[in-house]
């Protein structure tokens, strides 16, 4: 771990602390990724709706400043939504989001499964 350094130095819960990596991949601009288990939770979603007939292609983005996972219904069109991983964003907001075809924002947390639960289908009343 690194302190940025904001007057704390030598305490035991000293201001931002950030993992030796993420301080390596600022100073060499190695682009962002997504983990494995990440990876799989996405894929686990993405199979899920392929199944359904929903999706159908998807590209995967790895930028210097984020992640992005994008999924489409045909890959000649634009994403129907994007999946993106920003590490700046992890203790403000929250380093996953969701973000439509328009851009809206429909989801953004810390933790990847909550997110991720925008695709879940939910339950409806059926009167007979």
């Amino acid at each position: 771990m690194i302190d940025r350094g904001n007057g704390t130095e030598g305490r035991e819960d000293s201001g931002i602390l950030i993992p030796l990596y993420e301080a390596r991949r600022e100073r060499t601009g190695i682009p962002v990724a997504f983990d494995r288990r990440e990876l799989d939770q996405i894929l686990h979603v993405y199979s899920r709706m392929v199944a359904a007939g929903e999706w159908r292609d998807y590209a995967i983005d790895h930028l210097p400043d984020r992640a992005v996972f994008s999924v489409f219904r045909r890959a000649s069109e634009v994403p129907l939504f994007q999946i993106a991983k920003t590490p700046k964003l992890a203790r403000k907001q929250g380093a996953f989001a969701v973000i439509a075809a328009g851009g809206t924002i429909l989801k953004r947390g810390h933790e990847l499964a909550r997110v991720l639960g925008v695709f879940d289908r939910q339950l409806k009343l059926v009167e007979a």
